[in-house]
């Protein structure tokens, strides 16, 4: 494959990625009619049309999509490989993470700016989710997860565990009364978790007598985003467990309270994952070696040893 396409791909991806011609030309610090000159170039390379143009947006055909997702794969590959035999070279390009929804707002937000201050020349590219992704199909980096892991095709490094809490809004306590032991919640509205496409409800866990147990209330309303747990468990809509570095500040401000916390509950493992590849890019790797020792500094409040200090 010739050096002048691998550059059409480059800007045919950074246009679909800006959702612009403009955008996408003062990234590349190109003209625009270089830029569409490009694409036209590249869909007469492929004999097919990759994008609609409209004089307000511009949209992908269904060969646009299925390139872009194929382009993105190889112009990545390429950009590591290049990287990794350059070991005097600084770790840069762009990086892609998937983080679950609580732990970017608790953890990696707040120390983002470190990083970026450490390695200026990464372009990090962050999503968000609760959900069970394809890694190599969205040209993600490393993912972070929390719970057990099952997908054996990746790589993973345990980064922690988190301790779990459970709590309801001062309202729905006072209206329904405060269990005494995990039996009693059999009776109670709960609002629980459930995973994706699967629909796999977590479980919720606590010891008893130096055993796990293993409940899931009757009454339950299920989510599956993290953020909207907290939202229905604020208004009062059903207990709800969570992590206990994530609801602390709630917890403080007295808008949740902690119930059964001489049931403690079982801590989640934290793990990032990624691919298996052979090389692994510098840029994933100080990432990876960055989140490591994050989660070391933040272990003890992780586990709720620490307190968090009111909002």
């Amino acid at each position: 494959m010739s050096a002048r396409m691998f550059e059409l791909m480059n800007i045919f991806v950074e246009v679909a990625e800006q959702g612009s011609f403009a955008r996408a030309a003062d990234v590349l610090h190109l003209h625009r009619p270089a830029v569409t000159k490009a694409i036209q170039t590249l869909e007469e390379e492929l004999g097919a049309r990759l994008m609609h143009r409209t004089t307000r947006r511009i949209s992908l055909t269904s060969e646009g999509d299925a390139f872009l997702q194929r382009a993105k794969i190889l112009l990545h590959e390429v950009d590591d490989v290049m990287a990794s035999f350059s070991p005097t070279r600084p770790p840069r390009g762009r990086l892609r993470v998937d983080t679950p929804l609580s732990l970017v707002h608790a953890v990696l937000i707040p120390a983002l700016s470190a990083f970026q201050a450490q390695y200026p020349d990464i372009e990090l590219e962050l999503t968000s989710s609760d959900h069970r992704i394809d890694m190599v199909a969205e040209g993600i980096d490393c993912v972070i997860r929390i719970g057990e892991l099952q997908d054996s095709s990746l790589v993973s490094r345990r980064l922690g565990n988190a301790r779990l809490v459970t709590c309801a809004a001062p309202a729905y306590l006072d209206k329904f009364g405060v269990p005494e032991t995990p039996d009693d919640l059999g009776g109670h509205q709960a609002v629980m978790f459930f995973a994706g496409h699967s629909r796999t409800v977590m479980d919720w866990r606590f010891t008893q007598n130096g055993e796990i147990r293993v409940l899931r209330p009757t009454k339950t309303m299920l989510v599956d985003n993290s953020d909207i747990l907290l939202s229905c468990g604020l208004a009062g809509l059903g207990i709800l467990q969570g992590i206990h570095a994530v609801l602390a500040p709630q917890l403080h401000a007295g808008k949740l309270v902690e119930i059964l916390a001489d049931y403690t509950t079982a801590s989640k493992p934290i793990s990032v994952l990624y691919p298996d590849r052979r090389y692994l890019a510098p840029k994933v790797r100080v990432f990876i070696d960055w989140l490591t020792a994050l989660f070391a500094a933040n272990s003890d409040r992780l586990q709720g040893l620490l307190p968090t200090e009111k909002q």
